[in-house]
Order: C-alpha cells, then structure tokens, then sequence
C-alpha cells in the first residue's frame, strides 16, 4: 500500500477516494455485466455510481493539474471514442448505463505514466502516459482496458463484494479525504486516510487479478474491433514489464495500480495469434500525429523553466532516431522555445518540423495542422495576431475545438477587428449550445463577449465556465453581477436576464441540495 502523495495530491486524494469505491477482495471473472437487480446494482447502482463520479470529477476539474489542452484532448478522444463506440456494438456498454455514464476522457498535468478509471464514466490519462506510447496503438490499448474497467461495472462489483461500509459512508470518506488534500498537507491527508478504514485503498483504483484479466481480454476485442493494431496491448505491456524490471522509482503508478504478471503478458502475446496480421501505420507503427502528440505532452506535463529548459536543449542533429521520433524532439523544442517566449529559437525548430514533414514523403494532413496551429501559437505568443491569423487560413474550412478556439485567441489578439470578435463569439456560441460542459468554450466566450460591449453575456458565460468547472457558488456571484448590470427598458438586455434569472434558480437549487446531502453525509458519520 502506498501512502505517500505526489505533487498532484489535491486531485489524487478523490482518485484514493474511488480505490474505495473499488474494494480489494478477488472476484471470479464474469463474461456478462451484472444484471439490475443482482448485489452489484443494490449496493452501487447506475445512478449513485454516476453521483459519485461527478463529485470526485468536480473536485478534480477545479485543481490546476487538470489540462484541457485542446490539441490533445481532441487527440486523445480520437482514440477514445471508436473505442466507446465498438463497446457499444459489443453490447458492453448495456442501456442502463450508457445514457447515465459520462464516456470521458480527460487530462491530468502530470509526468507519471498512469491512467486511471473513476465511477460514472470517466478514465483520466496522464501526460506521462502519452509521451512514452510509441503509437497510437499502444495508448489506444491502455484506454480500452480502462474503459473495460468501467463497463464490466468492477467498481460495483468490489461494492458488492465488500460491504464493510455504507454508500453515505463511502460518500462522507471521499469528501473527507479531499477536504484534508485541499490543505497542501501530506500528513492531513493521510490522517484522514488512516482514520476511516484506508486499509481498503490500494493505490489509485486497484482491481484483482481477475478483473484485470477481464479487462485485458475485452480491452483486447475493443482495440481490433475500433480499427486499432492488436500488438499495441502487447508493445505496451512489453514497454511496462522493462520498466518495472529496471525499478521505475514512482514514475510508473499504472504498474502498482495494474501490476503486470507472466501470465498477463503472455495472454496478450498469445491473442495476436488470432488474429490476421496488420500492416503498421508508418515507420516502426508510429503516425506523425502521434509523434507530435507525444511531443507536446512531455513539454506540457511539466512547463516549469527548467523542464522547459531541458527539453528545448534536445540535440536535433542525432541521426540515430526514427523519423518520428526526429519529429517529436524538433516539435518539443518548438514549444518548450514558445513558452520560453525565446523567438529565434521557436523558428528555427519550427522550421526543422517542417523539413522533416517534407522529407518525409508521406504527407499527414492532421499533422500539418498540428504544426500550422503551433505556428499560430508561437506568432501570437510574441504579439503577432495578424501573423497568426494568416498561418491559420490553410486551416479556414476547419470547425474543429481546437481551431475555433485558436482563431477565437487570434481575434481577441486584435486580427480581424470586430467582425472576427463576433465571429468567433457566434461559433463558440453554437458550440455550447451543443457542449454545455465546455468550461474553455464558456471562458473564451466570456472574453469575447466583454470585447464586444456584451456584459450580461460576458457574466452569464463566465458564471456558466465556473459552474462546469463545480464552483457553484462562484457561478452564483456571476449570474447575480448580470442581473445587477442589466439596463432597466432594454430590450435585449431582458431576453439576456430571463435566461439568467433561470439559470441561477436552477444553480441555487443545485447548491441546496448539495449542501443538503453533505450535512447528511456528515452526520452518518
């Protein structure tokens, strides 16, 4: 058992939390999701494990080590989604869940290689993770496996076969032991853990052998039914038994939460027997995209100086690498120069991606927009608006998060004037008509908005970005600053305050019964 906390300890703590959730004691491995009505489903249903999610999600969502880098995350969903999907049509992610569960994949800011599951829905994947998978197979393979975690409900089913603690209990432990996290202190932390019944936790999400067998096997039918190289479950677990052979000294959490055995690794040799072979996708299985995925991840999980220090000194003239990995160096030493604001230097690596990208003979055209968007990046890092409006126009058909948001940051930068402003705000917009959990979105929005001379806008999207964010409260402040800003007779100025007089009754009522569940939680204590 380990009880020490990272640098990460704030959201950690509710990752601890679920291990609760999990239980420890081996379960026989099933084939079929438990049926309503069985011990699964009575002591942890559908519903409550979606409650649960949510409240660990809403702590973890506020802590600055949650990323949502939008060149990533949308990467990252790339590999997630066809492998929802495929469970979908596998029948693994049966009714009752699939409309209550939340399918999301998300970023923490860390350079541990971990992944984890959480109830309700959610996988969380460390850049650490992303920057030392050779190919999008290999990540795919962790994300299928996690998402068997979820789908076979091992969550409820460790409830049901541990029932030393109520669902309350469990409830008031997890905000227990956030509370004591939120503190900075380590040893609050773990005195909250060791005064309610921590010999349950086992690391972040432990899972018995069997259920990592299950996982194993359905995460391995769910790779090569999405369209994903079978070998990458193998590759990585071959990546991770040299590491742990060589004592990975904390780096590598997936290997205590997921240890790996003989018998498991053989397995995912063995199951490549069964299938036909599959040509790889470019040098050695790696794409570009990838490459330059893995590129901006290991700059992005530590962006202190010295780490940027490090990476921006890479010697980009080793002739003993792949192309690829040339690419993920040159693109690593472009962003770490971009934060560093040190411009000669980002254009000079920046033109190094490019040569190799044409040398390369193959063109990607979504890793030309990966270096189109750093581009973009880098010129208005320096004041350049202009300069990066016009290295998005290659990418003007584009509606993509990223590249809305992108040209969102170019107008607020002062390409464009008002018309762009609007634009962008008329798009971003749309899109949290559709995405209301766009935290990002609804804060671009806000800015937007405020250029424009909206300000109830500017309030209700702020007030909306915190609320997704779970500062219900803070959400409250903002609503109520628009109806104080609103122009008594304007008409305009009526339709945007109806919206918000709704939309804080609705959030108040939220709060209430929020605080209503946690005096009860505290009082089952």
């Amino acid at each position: 058992m380990t009880t020490s906390f990272p640098r990460s300890r704030r959201w950690l703590a509710a990752v601890c939390a679920a291990s609760l959730l999990a239980g420890s004691a081996p379960l026989r491995a099933q084939n079929n999701l438990p049926a309503l009505g069985d011990a699964a489903t009575e002591d942890f249903g559908v519903a409550t494990e979606r409650h649960v999610g949510e409240q660990i999600m809403r702590e973890i969502r506020r802590d600055p080590e949650y990323l949502d880098d939008p060149l990533l995350l949308e990467y990252v969903q790339g590999i997630w989604s066809p492998l929802v999907g495929e469970s979908r049509r596998e029948g693994h992610i049966t009714p009752d869940i699939d409309s209550r569960f939340a399918w999301e994949a998300f970023l923490v800011r860390d350079r541990s290689v971990n992944a984890f599951a959480l109830p309700g829905g959610y996988v969380g994947v460390h850049l650490g993770l992303i920057a030392i998978t050779a190919s999008r197979d290999e990540l795919a393979s962790v994300l299928a496996h996690e998402l068997s975690h979820i789908t076979q409900r091992h969550i409820a089913r460790g409830i049901a076969n541990s029932k030393r603690q109520s669902i309350i209990g469990l409830a008031a432990l997890l905000i227990g032991i956030i509370a004591a996290s939120r503190s900075n202190s380590a040893s609050a932390a773990n005195a909250a853990i060791a005064g309610s019944q921590a010999g349950m936790i086992q690391g972040q999400l432990n899972f018995s052998r069997d259920m990592e067998r299950e996982a194993d096997r359905i995460g391995f039918q769910l790779l090569a039914g999405a369209g994903f190289a079978p070998s990458g479950m193998a590759a990585m677990f071959e990546k991770l038994d040299q590491a742990a052979r060589l004592n990975d000294s904390g780096g590598y959490p997936y290997l205590r939460s997921h240890p790996l055995t003989v018998e498991r690794i053989g397995e995912a040799r063995a199951r490549l027997g069964t299938l036909p072979a599959r040509p790889a996708p470019g040098p050695n299985g790696a794409s570009y995209e990838h490459a330059l995925a893995q590129g901006r991840a290991r700059v992005l999980m530590d962006t202190r100086v010295d780490a940027l220090r490090r990476w921006q000194a890479l010697d980009l003239a080793r002739t003993d690498l792949t192309a690829p990995q040339k690419l993920a160096d040159a693109y690593s030493v472009a962003l770490a120069s971009v934060l560093l604001r040190e411009t000669e230097r980002a254009d000079a690596a920046l033109s190094r991606v490019r040569s190799l990208m044409a040398d390369s003979g193959r063109p990607e055209a979504r890793a030309a927009r990966w270096v189109a968007m750093l581009q973009a990046q880098a010129l208005l890092a320096r004041g350049d608006a202009e300069g990066a409006a016009t290295a998005l126009k290659p990418l003007a058909a584009d509606t993509s998060r990223p590249v809305q948001l992108m040209h969102a940051e170019v107008a607020l930068g002062g390409a464009g004037g008002e018309a762009a402003l609007r634009h962008s705000a008329e798009e971003l917009q749309t899109r949290v008509a559709v995405q209301a959990s766009d935290a990002t979105a609804w804060a671009t929005l806000g800015r937007l908005w405020a250029r424009l001379g909206q300000p109830l806008r500017a309030l209700r999207a702020e007030g909306e970005s915190v609320y997704v964010l779970g500062d219900l409260r803070g959400a409250i402040d903002r609503l109520r600053a628009g109806q104080r800003a609103a122009r008594p007779g304007n008409p305009s100025d009526f339709i945007e305050v109806s919206v918000i007089d709704a939309r804080l009754r609705d959030i108040q009522a939220q709060l209430r019964a929020l605080m209503a569940e946690q005096q009860e939680q505290q009082q089952q204590r």
